[in-house]
């Protein structure tokens, strides 16, 4: 049942990565310029309480040298790569096994 529910996650975070290619792509169509959208501006679009409880949720429990280079390396990616590793991690992780043959 985890199986399932895991591969579900996988299988929306791909498809908010194709969404968000899609929003990309047409806004560099539009502007005649690549546009990638970063992930903190689409987190501060969509909950922008929840990003500045995530910095000082981190900072509380490993410190700013924690939030400093690794979250806003993270936050500069674009969104459509973020949920896409997220996705394809998570469909990796319950693939099923292979099954192997004695030849």
């Amino acid at each position: 049942m985890l199986r399932l529910f895991v591969r579900l996650g996988g299988l929306f975070a791909l498809a908010g990565a194709v969404i968000a290619l899609v929003v990309d792509g047409t806004k560099s169509i539009a502007a005649s310029a690549l546009v990638l959208t970063p992930l903190s501006e689409a987190w501060l679009a969509v909950n922008s309480v929840s990003l500045g409880r995530a910095e000082s949720f981190i900072e509380g429990h490993l410190g700013r040298f924690a939030w400093e280079p690794l979250a806003t390396a993270l936050l500069g990616l674009p969104v459509w790569l973020v949920f896409g590793a997220i996705g394809a991690l998570l469909l990796l992780a319950v693939r099923p096994a292979r099954l192997r043959v004695a030849a």
